[in-house]
């Protein structure tokens, strides 16, 4: 046996699996990589208290009111906000109405640097000043939209503000100009804003937006380095509020994007549509998501509630001849079965969609087949932000801050029921063994103290 060649092959498989570990505990954009969701490197705390301090390192106050969550990079955690004068009007819980909030005040949108393991806000950057140009849903934000970083870019879209890019300082790069990002129903009252809130993403250098508004819907590509436009994609859409995902395999490289008339797949480097899919929620808003060779979509909204796999290397149009059908890219689908505000994850064999009403169902991720549909919780409490997990359990936040914990399994059962303290609407990041969360006013760090 040679021993050192042994040994050297040892290290690099041990640097590997370390550098592996280490990838994953890079939550750079929303609901983590390819908006997974999972990181299962560490198990998180089960259990907190916010009277004895049980599992929270920190509690971090931040301005403003946003919906945009954390991010992190390293040792940095990131994250957006909007701040006016006085405290801004917030109406959550379950409820019709589509009215706007009327906002005339200046606003500040600043993006903020905090340390990971203290929650010191290492800098405060403002991006941009002025009174919004578009008005938001009563119970959104002027700062929906969670940023994304490559560990050395930070990108942020600030509404109808724009694309912003800062370096890890927080300097600003570059801006890019979007244009009136009008984001309502589509049969509503043309005066009827709620707010736009689709993320960007960075894969391969660029950055990828997603702007189905009601003046214009498109898809576009520009340059992390310096903002210029690669390629944009017009779309044939209504208004949603989608952030994209990336998918990989084959020789391919695909950005999809959630819709009503337009759930399609664009090629990475050239923006061409690869298929389309019609039909569905006819407001758009979970993001899509790639496990298991497939592609998991879903949208509540109107007639229909549809919860569907569908192949990856599909070409051309895929709409089915009935919303219960399937075919050669559909294989298989719920046609009432979908989640309205939050994106589905998977765990391990298992797919799990919560309605925002709190409805959670887990189905065979690869068959379709319902294990269980069981309600979290009773009352009028709204699920907006979308479940993380560590593999283990699931975390389900409700808007009141109630944080539900659910045993991954086939087998419903909810081992803890933990307070935030505050309204919560974000979607938490993991990093680290640790839960970030972004309140109503503050940052908070969920894990064991060290």
């Amino acid at each position: 046996m040679n021993t050192p060649r042994v040994a050297a092959i040892l290290v690099v498989a041990i640097s590997l699996i370390l550098n592996t570990r280490a990838a994953t505990n890079q939550w750079s954009q929303w609901r983590g990589p390819q908006a997974c969701g999972v990181d299962d490197t560490t198990q998180l705390s089960i259990h907190w208290n916010f009277k004895t301090g049980e599992n929270i390192p920190w509690r971090t106050p931040v301005p403003g009111l946003a919906h945009s969550s954390p991010i992190v990079w390293n040792d940095r955690i990131y994250v957006a906000t909007a701040v006016k004068p006085g405290k801004a009007e917030l109406k959550v819980g379950l409820y019709g109405s589509g009215d706007s909030a009327n906002e005339k005040e200046i606003h500040q949108w600043r993006l903020l640097a905090l340390d990971r393991t203290t929650g010191k806000i290492l800098w405060n950057q403002l991006a941009h000043e002025g009174v919004p140009k578009q008005q938001r849903h009563t119970k959104a934000s002027q700062c929906n939209s969670t940023p994304s970083t490559d560990g050395t870019n930070i990108v942020a879209i600030f509404g109808s503000e724009g694309l912003f890019c800062f370096d890890a300082s927080g300097m600003l790069r570059w801006r890019k100009d979007l244009g009136p990002m009008d984001a309502g129903w589509l049969t509503g009252p043309s005066a009827l804003q709620w707010g736009f809130a689709s993320s960007p993403i960075i894969h391969n250098g660029l950055v990828i937006v997603q702007c189905d508004v009601l003046s214009e819907q498109y898809v576009a590509a520009f340059r992390v380095e310096d903002g210029r436009e690669v390629w944009r994609t017009r779309r044939n859409e209504v208004g949603t509020w989608s952030t994209p995902t990336v998918e990989t395999g084959e020789g391919r490289h695909q950005v999809i994007l959630n819709g009503y008339k337009q759930t399609a797949g664009y090629d990475l480097d050239t923006g061409k549509e690869r298929w389309h899919l019609n039909g569905g929620g006819d407001i758009p808003v979970p993001t899509p998501i790639v496990a298991h060779g497939l592609i998991f979509l879903t949208s509540a909204h109107g007639n229909y509630r549809p919860m569907r796999a569908l192949r990856p290397d599909s070409m051309g149009d895929i709409t089915p001849e009935a919303i219960d059908r399937t075919n050669a890219a559909i294989v298989w689908t719920h046609p009432r079965q979908g989640s309205y505000m939050q994106t589905p994850i998977v765990v391990g064999d298992l797919l799990y969609g919560c309605h925002d009403t709190g409805v959670l169902t887990c189905f065979d991720a690869r068959t379709g087949r319902i294990h269980y549909s069981e309600r979290l919780a009773a009352g009028s409490q709204g699920f907006s932000a979308s479940p993380v997990s560590d593999g283990l359990n699931l975390y389900f936040t409700g808007e009141m801050g109630d944080v539900y914990v659910v045993p991954a399994g086939p087998k419903f059962s909810v081992t803890a029921t933990n307070k935030l303290d505050e309204i919560c609407m974000a979607t938490p990041a993991i990093s680290h063994g640790t839960l970030f969360f972004r309140t109503r006013e503050h940052v908070v760090a969920i894990g064991t103290k060290k």
